[in-house]
């Protein structure tokens, strides 16, 4: 699935009719999680259930009529999104939280399927035909959508962000470009200290994009505080506020996507850790270093472009990888503090370094079976997309924080 995304030029009442369209799709996601809570458990709610329950909405409400049956439908799956997962947590037994579904109130989108939209034949201005009035809106970007067929376009959503509105085409296209063989194999170990270490001794630096930004960003919030509740002054400080917040979204996003595919395009095998990043922000001491680093989304795209360069990356459980000697393999106890593995057999590497090569050894031990049940990606935590699918679960999954004028062709 490729997504491509367009930033929308539109007046002021255009403008306000996305902003109700939006509320409209937060309005239906909650009552129909308020209508699955109240329900009985002999009710059994499903997705169909959700479905039929919203066009008793269409009814009982005007303002929800007036939305894009399609785009009520797809509101509605929304909420089942949240429940199913719920289900799903409970089946595995996840420990701590479950996730129960939470009624939301800073949803920031409306996603139509195949009616309700149609686009311009210079494909540079689309035109939305609900009752919400949104009308036409101008694309502003020149790239490839004109060279897909309209049938292969199976959602489109328009987005609010701190910086304007953005419109995103969700695209039934394979993403497949098999690069030729290497024969090069990788391990990488993240850390703080620096971005990754990898088997071979380098290390990428770690740019702390939120911690560069910070000071700017407090200043930004201690302006809001300063300017009176209600009033202009503070929705515009507010908005210079989120904004700084959305550079540094972007910046991790860029540097995760770049550095995997540099990684995946230079070597046939990449190796790295299996880790649970939601335990690890329990410790409040490094939470924010943590989430600085971005390592679940370098994860995530690491997957994606070996899936899409015809590669191999295996995850690893991560346990004691830092304390094995990667030379003798003796299990050396050290604390996070020491840098630096010294072993009784003469082997003295910097810890991280000899934690990634430990962790292309054990991919390499697993590497037969792995390659008998999957091609691409071993372990991975990203669903597959399949010809002609066009759930919302899927086709979005993979972050699209970018500026106008990108192509989300990855």
């Amino acid at each position: 699935m490729l997504v491509l995304e367009y930033k929308v030029k539109a007046k002021a009442h255009q403008y306000k009719a996305i902003d109700e369209a939006i509320l409209t799709v937060q309005f239906i996601r909650n009552k129909c999680l308020r209508y699955w809570i109240d329900s009985p458990k002999e009710a059994k709610i499903d997705r169909f259930a959700l479905n039929k329950y919203s066009t008793v909405l269409r009814d009982e409400f005007p303002f929800v009529k007036e939305l894009n049956s399609m785009a009520v439908q797809a509101s509605a799956e929304r909420g089942w999104l949240a429940i199913s997962r719920f289900y799903d947590n409970c089946k595995s037994k996840k420990p701590g939280k479950k996730g129960f579904p939470r009624f939301q109130k800073d949803n920031r989108s409306v996603e139509y399927k195949t009616s309700g939209w149609a686009l311009h034949p210079t494909r540079r201005r689309i035109n939305f035909s609900d009752k919400k009035s949104i009308g036409e809106l101008k694309l502003l970007g020149k790239w490839d959508i004109h060279t897909y067929p309209v049938k292969r376009i199976k959602r489109v959503r328009l987005v609010r962000r701190a910086d304007g509105y953005y419109c995103q085409f969700a695209v039934d296209v394979e993403c497949i470009d098999i690069q030729p063989k290497t024969g090069n194999e990788i391990g990488l170990d993240v850390g703080l200290e620096s971005f990754y270490t990898d088997s071979n001794g380098h290390q990428e630096p770690n740019p702390k994009f939120l911690r560069k930004a910070e000071p700017n960003i407090k200043h930004a919030q201690r302006q809001i505080y300063k300017k009176q509740k209600g009033s202009s002054n503070r929705r515009k400080v507010r908005i210079k506020y989120s904004k700084k917040h959305l550079r540094v979204s972007r910046q991790r996003t860029e540097h995760a996507k770049g550095l995997a595919r540099h990684v995946c395009k230079s070597n046939d095998l990449v190796a790295y850790e299996d880790l649970r990043v939601s335990n690890m922000l329990k410790n409040h001491c490094l939470a924010k270093s943590i989430s600085d680093a971005s390592w679940y989304q370098f994860r995530k795209w690491l997957e994606h472009f070996a899936k899409k360069f015809g590669k191999l990356a295996i995850a690893v459980p991560p346990h004691y990888t830092s304390q094995e000697c990667s030379q003798c393999k003796r299990v050396v106890k050290k604390s996070l503090s020491t840098r630096t593995h010294v072993c009784q057999c003469g082997c003295i590497l910097h810890r991280d370094w000899n934690a990634a090569i430990n962790i292309l050894r054990k991919a390499k031990s697993t590497l037969g079976h792995k390659e008998s049940k999957a091609k691409g990606v071993g372990a991975s935590t990203q669903q597959e997309c399949k010809p002609g699918r066009a759930s919302s679960d899927v086709e979005l999954r993979i972050p699209v924080y970018a500026r106008p004028g990108s192509v989300k062709k990855y």
